[in-house]
């Protein structure tokens, strides 16, 4: 942990941005450690001159950072884009994703900016979803804009779409799990291209990149950490909306949810987090009362590094994430396992650990149980 981090200091010049990029792009250098070598070097530039070195005493061989002509070339690409670089501490940057323990250090803005430092609602839910599903997403999604919330959500079939599509008109950000600029899913791209106009597309990953199923989950993490309160409208029993508000709950964030009928095998998931002690959501009243009921909180006001615990630096003997996968599903039967137990079996980063086990999660692999136990699905 940093002991006392010291205030970060956005990048001042396209130079600063381009190292930024550059560090934050280079192999096994994740978010942890980037914050860990800007606290400990004081700038992205002395901390890419470090990287071989570190790389080189933790037994790596020709480790070279991320080269300068790839940084160069995702910012022209995001300005032929009309994307804006977006940078942990700059004045736009939003206070609430900052309270996160991963916060993005760079994120790439399509739109309307000012949205990220408005009070702001996560509406997510099935893909699939039925016609009383996407009723009560037009209603939430209306009455909530109409109270002055931004609709976060990101920007999938069904449920998502629903609630970008009614929230145009009084504010809304997508968050995409792939580049800004690549339009998923396909059928959504005509949306996709009236929030850029009227809303806000943003997203972590460089520029171009198509989206896999690993990328969804650490989406996912920066939809919940956006808002103040995550409202599972849809969600089966494994679904990836769960596992935003499994985010939601980690970072401290408000976790509701409409039900449905036991039959419905779309509802199991909101039923699950009812049962839970997630706020029952009936209309936008339920969950505006829910919030107004909640203490006030003083944003954070100096944009300092999360204080999380660092990833290791580069390693040469680093498993990939496949490997890390593969070891996990080893690692655990049909007879519950305690998580930390898991982690310290495995003898990796937590957060390593985590982001692994979310993709499992999504994938239908690994469930969770009551106690923080994890096992394998039947």
């Amino acid at each position: 942990m940093f002991s006392s981090p010291p205030p970060l200091a956005p990048p001042t010049t396209e130079e600063d941005a381009l190292r930024w990029l550059r560090l934050i792009r280079s192999p096994r250098v994740g978010i942890a450690t980037f914050f860990r070598l800007m606290a400990e070097h004081g700038s992205a530039r002395a901390a890419l001159e470090a990287l071989p070195d570190i790389a080189a005493a933790s037994g790596a061989k020709d480790y070279q950072p991320c080269p300068a002509g790839v940084a160069e070339a995702e910012l022209a690409a995001g300005r032929k884009a009309g994307a804006r670089l977006v940078c942990f501490g700059d004045a736009c940057y939003p206070l609430t994703l900052m309270e996160i323990a991963d916060p993005p250090p760079l994120l790439w803005a399509l739109g309307d900016t000012d949205l990220l430092n408005r009070p702001t609602i996560a509406l997510v839910g099935a893909r699939n979803a039925s016609s009383l599903g996407l009723r009560m997403t037009k209603a939430l999604a209306k009455g909530l804009g109409a109270a002055g919330n931004v609709v976060a959500s990101g920007l999938a079939r069904g449920i998502d779409a629903v609630a970008h599509d009614v929230a145009l008109a009084t504010g809304t950000i997508a968050v995409q799990a792939g580049g800004v600029d690549v339009l998923y899913p396909p059928e959504n791209a005509t949306l996709a291209g009236r929030i850029a106009e009227n809303g806000l597309r943003i997203s972590e990953q460089p520029m171009g990149l198509q989206p896999t199923a690993r990328h969804f989950p650490r989406r996912n993490r920066i939809v919940s950490g956006l808002s103040q309160a995550v409202v599972v409208v849809e969600a089966a029993a494994k679904s990836g909306s769960l596992i935003t508000a499994r985010c939601a709950l980690d970072q401290g964030r408000e976790v509701m949810a409409v039900p449905g009928h036991p039959f419905d095998a779309r509802a199991s998931g909101c039923n699950m987090l009812i049962r839970d002690g997630a706020t029952l959501v009936r209309g936008a009243e339920d969950v505006l009362a829910a919030l107004s009921a909640l203490p006030d909180v003083e944003p954070p006001t100096a944009r300092k590094p999360p204080e999380t615990a660092p990833e290791p630096a580069p390693q040469a003997n680093t498993a990939p994430p496949a490997d890390i996968a593969e070891r996990i599903l080893d690692l655990l039967c049909q007879a519950p396992v305690a998580e930390d137990q898991l982690i310290r079996d495995l003898g990796l980063p937590a957060q390593k650990v985590a982001a692994e086990l979310l993709t499992l999660e999504l994938e239908g692999m690994i469930e969770r149980r009551a106690g923080g136990l994890l096992a394998l699905c039947a």
